[in-house]
């Protein structure tokens, strides 16, 4: 039997999931994403008027990770345990990783994903004065623990 999506009534209508019966359990994801842009931009990272894009991404995916149910409709606002945001430099890009930590009724994934994509959108928005050919690829869930469902590895 296929699952049921759980963001809708019997109706068909959206909802937000009543997790109010569910135990307050310790819940983590990772998220990761790249930024592929040429070497002549990475290059230039360094020298970027608006200061250091990697820095700015980071604290950016910081603050979206906590910001997450503000963006997206059915999320449940989570007292996040930690949010940390790690860019490493690639000959052809920057990856970015993300994992974020709570202990509550619903897990993590949404603000981790969050994360990611806003950090990865960031370093585009430092970088587009010098190549507006900048590629946001590959925003993807790794690995959560914790909850009903429990672990996920991305294969």
């Amino acid at each position: 039997m296929a699952k049921k999506l759980s963001h809708y009534d019997n109706a068909g209508r959206a909802r937000m999931v009543d997790v109010s019966g569910k135990a307050a359990t310790r819940r983590e994801a990772e998220a990761s994403a790249f930024v592929r842009m040429t070497p002549a931009v990475l290059k230039a990272l360094p020298k970027n008027p608006k200061g250091d894009p990697l820095e700015v991404a980071r604290l950016a995916g910081i603050m979206a990770a906590k910001r997450t149910s503000e963006l997206i409709p059915m999320c449940h606002a989570l007292p996040l345990s930690h949010v940390d945001v790690e860019m490493r430099l690639c000959e052809n890009g920057v990856a970015i990783t993300t994992k974020v930590a709570t202990t509550a009724a619903t897990g993590v994934e949404m603000e981790a994903l969050v994360a990611a994509g806003i950090s990865a959108l960031t370093i585009f928005d430092m970088v587009k004065g010098v190549d507006k050919g900048v590629e946001i690829r590959e925003i993807v869930l790794q690995r959560k623990s914790g909850g009903k469902s429990g672990e996920y590895r991305r294969p």
